[in-house]
């Protein structure tokens, strides 16, 4: 293969008249009898090459006139001028061309089990099985040299504000970090395990304690939960930490970074400074921590009027501790009942019991169930507590705090929507402050670290530890991008009493703080710094910037709805030996699922449906159980026969002669329907005749 000299995409008129060697995929392939015109490509684009037989080899010819699509060729030329009247405007290299005078087929291709072009609508799952081939549709490079310049531009951010690039490991002690943690087995320590990182908190706090001051990595992550389209079981984050740094500080730091980011990749320049927002403000405004700002429709509580009114659904929940919100719609009191209904159907499934609303004609009418138990006086003030104008929708929700805000913030994004007022190229990024230190969990019947255990409440909060933990509030912080949020961060504890006091808040008693935190409270003793980090979703912030609608589509090889990887079929059963090697063969293969070799037992599954279809039997649920179980029993016994060493023992054989019998068949000539040949059976079930059960 000869030496590629530029890549397909690169080259420009500047070039003409020069030789150039270049390498790539047929892309399609067009013989117009004695010339062969290829569309050669490869990462940076697409050539047109033209193969005329009179400037190649017989055999050289030939091989250009073979090309099957994707085959990958080496080709050496002139680069000339194309004909103007075949200029092609949609390509960089419109205007040139490379008139072949070698090629070399490097590899062939089989047929594709998809079209490699950008507007073709695949299958998801086949375009994940088929991964290699998707890498090489033109957007999906385009995307992965798009993440290359993100992650660069923070890079060079962090590395010239003198942050020092640090590694810390993937096998890590399972801590309680919210999610489930990713577990590996050790083989050295058998029964023991390492848990993949969650992130890489513990170790870049610990990093400050050792003296590094600012510390940052593109770090690799792992958590076991369910996915969502922004959520992968593995991801990466740009991850930071710095000491003897204020909360407002390292605010100041973020805006600064992301505003960087945005001008050297997209060259968008913000101006004004970030808006910021407390917990509490986005939670009453917004119904959600992460509010999508880039339109209004703001959430206004009505509660102390509705609490006037005799609608029940508003009296009840008012009487029972509940809340009444509203959203005015601007200029939308024409929504069909079709849009209302759908609105009401998503509040449902949002866990409201119904939506009620107001259309508020241009004319002054007020069209609306609530004018029934609103007095005038009432209703006028509503409207002007929701700002409300004539050509106004308002809709409302009435229950506990949580569902209330579930709802709004639900329907507030759908009716952005649909109105169009959600542009993927319209940027609204905002931070969120002053989080609650702590959650209440249900399940647990106890209060959580909302962040982690280690994050600073406010000074003047830590009276209210143990007496009101819920009034706490945590120096975290979010920063948020177009209502996903794209990372949090927060002040560290770095004083042994605070820490120890919020331990005993979260219910950790010593041995338990031992056992889980030993070696960080340990260091904690020799001189921790005060310290603060933040780390954000370098996947994320890529989709959003490029306005990709899934993770999947920024990721190399990411994995499926159901975190497996339909390329190479993980995750997947592993040989046994490697079960044994790490004293795990016990705990996936209890003692009744093993042969006497140790290894496990094939488990007999029989579609006993199928075979009462193609027997045309009609089973009960009931007989289908105790059948499929008697078969399974059948086969079991069977393969313990098979097991049994006959070695040496005479085979016997009884064979009684037999004779086929056939009986000649007369069939009417007259044709029946199905009812008509069933009209004589006494029971019938659906098309069969129900031959009752008449021997053992």
């Amino acid at each position: 293969m000869k030496q590629r000299t530029v890549y397909c995409g690169l080259v420009n008129e500047s070039m003409v008249g020069t030789t150039a060697t270049v390498c790539g995929w047929v892309r399609t392939k067009r013989d117009m009898g004695g010339v062969v015109f290829i569309d050669l490509g490869d990462r940076e684009g697409v050539l047109q090459v033209v193969f005329d037989a009179r400037n190649l080899s017989e055999n050289d010819f030939k091989t250009a006139d073979a090309l099957h699509n994707q085959a990958v060729i080496c080709v050496t030329g002139k680069i000339c001028i194309r004909d103007e009247e075949t200029y092609n405007d949609k390509i960089p290299t419109g205007t040139v061309e490379l008139k072949a005078t070698e090629i070399e087929l490097l590899s062939d291709a089989a047929p594709l089990p998809f079209p490699l072009e950008d507007n073709l609508s695949v299958r998801e799952d086949l375009r994940l099985q088929y991964r290699y081939l998707d890498l090489r549709r033109p957007v999906m490079v385009n995307n992965l040299k798009f993440r290359h310049k993100v992650q660069k531009a923070a890079q060079d951010y962090l590395d010239d504000d003198g942050f020092i690039y640090v590694e810390t490991p993937e096998l890590c002690k399972s801590t309680p970090e919210g999610a489930r943690d990713y577990l590996v087995p050790s083989r050295v320590h058998p029964g023991t395990f390492y848990a993949l990182p969650q992130s890489p908190q513990v170790y870049k706090q610990l990093l400050m304690v050792g003296g590094i001051d600012k510390y940052y990595q593109v770090a690799r992550c792992f958590r076991d939960e369910d996915l969502r389209a922004d959520r992968q079981p593995e991801f990466t984050q740009v991850d930071m930490e710095m000491s003897f740094k204020s909360q407002e500080e390292i605010l100041v730091h973020l805006e600064k970074l992301f505003k960087s980011i945005f001008k050297q990749v997209l060259g968008i320049d913000f101006k004004e400074p970030f808006p910021r927002m407390t917990w509490h403000e986005a939670m009453d405004k917004y119904g959600c921590d992460k509010p999508d700002i880039r339109f209004d429709l703001p959430i206004v509580d009505v509660t102390d009027i509705a609490k006037k009114c005799s609608f029940s659904v508003f009296k009840n929940a008012t009487k029972s501790g509940g809340i009444v919100r509203a959203i005015n719609v601007k200029g939308q009191s024409d929504f069909t009942r079709s849009t209302i209904e759908d609105l009401t159907e998503k509040a449902q499934k949002l866990g409201a019991k119904g939506m009620a609303w107001i259309a508020y004609r241009p004319d002054g009418e007020i069209y609306s169930i609530l004018t029934k138990y609103f007095s005038k006086e009432e209703m006028q003030e509503l409207l002007d507590k929701v700002e409300a104008k004539p050509g106004d929708f308002i809709l409302f929700s009435a229950d506990k705090f949580d569902v209330v805000c579930r709802v709004l913030c639900g329907l507030r994004l759908t009716i952005g929507d649909m109105l169009g007022l959600r542009k993927k190229d319209d940027f609204k990024f905002l931070i969120v402050t002053d989080f609650p230190q702590f959650e209440w969990s249900e399940e647990q019947g106890r209060f959580l670290a909302m962040h982690h255990p280690f994050t600073m409440p406010y000074e003047e909060d830590i009276q209210y530890l143990f007496s009101d933990p819920a009034r706490v509030r945590a120096q975290a912080y979010d920063v948020v991008l177009n209502g996903i949020e794209l990372g949090s961060g927060s002040i560290r504890i770095h004083r042994q009493d605070i820490q120890q006091k919020m331990f005993e808040a979260l219910g950790f008693n010593d041995e338990q703080i031992e056992q889980k935190f030993g070696f960080m409270v340990g260091a904690f003793k020799y001189g921790t710094p005060p310290h603060g980090g933040f780390a954000f979703g370098l996947d994320r912030l890529v989709m959003l910037m490029l306005g990709a609608d899934s993770l999947r589509e920024v990721i190399a090889f990411p994995k499926n709805k159901e975190a497996a990887c339909m390329m190479t079929d993980a995750p997947s059963e592993v040989d046994i030996k490697q079960l044994e090697e790490l004293s795990l063969i016990g705990a996936f293969m209890p003692e009744g699922e093993k042969d006497g070799s140790g290894a496990k037992k094939k488990k007999v599954q029989i579609d006993v449906d199928n075979v009462a279809m193609l027997a045309n039997l009609h089973l009960s649920p009931e007989k289908s159980k105790k059948m499929a179980e008697d078969m399974k029993s059948i086969v079991e016994f069977a393969d313990e026969l098979s097991s049994v060493d006959t070695e040496g023992v005479p085979v016997t054989a009884h064979v009684v002669p037999m004779k086929n019998v056939f009986r000649e068949d007369v069939v009417s000539s007259e044709k029946f329907t199905r009812d008509e040949l069933l009209a004589n059976a006494k029971t019938k079930t659906d098309e069969y005749i129900y031959v009752p059960k008449t021997f053992e």
